[in-house]
């Protein structure tokens, strides 16, 4: 049942990441769009397309805190106490992402506006990069049982890289769901802004990647050896086939297909990652069966476990897809008008 809960937890984690973490990557990009000007279009479309979904994502974290002080108690202490400071800026950045976001549309103050929208955009940054900082510090082996807080843990080279990967796929999987999202709106200037952007920051996803590999082999052994052999080296090469077959999908400008496999990509790497630490919770001093809770609590936590999936499941499938087919929110002519002011070109 552990093991069983154990991979639980990382296809939670993988279908919050599929979905381009807290804000569906679009934060990024709304941070990068320009002043107000030059930034009004992708933001239009930022806004229209996160509308119906931008709470949804929150729930795998729900779930992940869950399984976590339920499952496996000793690693939901000693990970919260070792890394009590980036997690609580990436919660902070959380908050004060959902109310910059909340605020913005209805505020008509140009002056209001810039600051909910700053507050949207640099929480969007924030909240992504410390999450993967936590998840680096783990990976490195430098959390365990009894550790105490300190810098070292999560301001080191492995999580520093890992923050700055889980930035830039959020917002590779951002602009290949906006490419997507502007074409669903008919804003066919933004397919090739995003289009353009997508690449670019798949381009950055590799650079970071062939820089984290020398780091990670020196500071992070026992993930590494899980990453180049067996079923993790296996996950990855399929990840990495997946990333570039989006990219050839973009570049042909086949963006029907490109969100399903830059969505595998992200989802094949997150699975790479479980296998490359298994048997470990906390690499390598804490195994997923000596972490987890009473068998059981094990038992319920499967029994709710499977009631939510099956509750909660077919709900977030049918909201996404119906988000996907444009059934949510509907644009009005006032809308498109506003959108194409003049002096909006980019």
């Amino acid at each position: 049942m552990a093991e069983f809960i154990a991979w639980v937890l990382v296809v939670v984690i993988a279908a919050y990441a599929c979905a381009g973490g807290t804000d569906y990557g679009a934060g990024f990009w709304d941070l990068l769009a320009g002043g107000a000007e030059r930034g009004k279009r992708p933001r239009w479309l930022i806004d229209h397309a996160m509308a119906p979904v931008w709470e949804v994502n929150n729930v795998w974290l729900i779930f992940v805190l869950v399984i976590m002080w339920t499952g496996f108690p000793t690693v939901f202490q000693a990970v919260f106490s070792a890394m009590w400071l980036p997690l609580a800026l990436a919660a902070v950045g959380l908050v004060l992402r959902g109310a910059g976001f909340a605020l913005r549309k209805p505020t008509r103050r140009l002056a209001q506006r810039r600051l909910y929208g700053a507050m949207f955009a640099v929480s969007s940054l924030v909240t992504p990069f410390f999450l993967g900082a936590v998840l680096g510090g783990i990976a490195s082996g430098r959390v365990k049982v009894g550790t105490t807080a300190s810098a070292d843990a999560w301001a080191n080279g492995t999580s520093v890289l890992t923050g700055l990967l889980a930035v830039a796929a959020t917002a590779f999987l951002g602009a290949v769901f906006l490419c997507s999202d502007a074409l669903r709106f008919g804003a066919d200037d933004l397919v090739d802004y995003f289009r353009l952007r997508a690449l670019a920051a798949f381009a950055a996803v590799v650079v970071l990647a062939l820089v984290a590999l020398p780091v990670t082999h020196d500071d992070a052994r026992y993930v590494w050896d899980g990453l180049t052999g067996g079923l993790g080296l296996l996950l990855i090469i399929l990840a990495a086939v997946c990333g570039l077959a989006t990219v050839l999908l973009l570049w042909r400008r086949a963006y029907g297909w490109s969100r399903p496999a830059s969505v595998a990509s992200v989802a094949l790497t997150v699975g790479a990652w479980g296998f490359a630490q298994r048997p470990y919770m906390l690499p390598t001093s804490l195994t997923v069966a000596e972490a987890a809770g009473a068998a059981h609590t094990l038992r319920w936590l499967v029994i709710v476990t499977g009631i939510a999936i099956v509750l909660v499941g077919p709900a977030l499938v049918l909201l996404y897809r119906l988000d996907i087919m444009g059934e949510l929110e509907e644009l009005t002519d006032a809308d498109t008008g506003a959108a194409r002011a003049t002096g909006d070109n980019l």
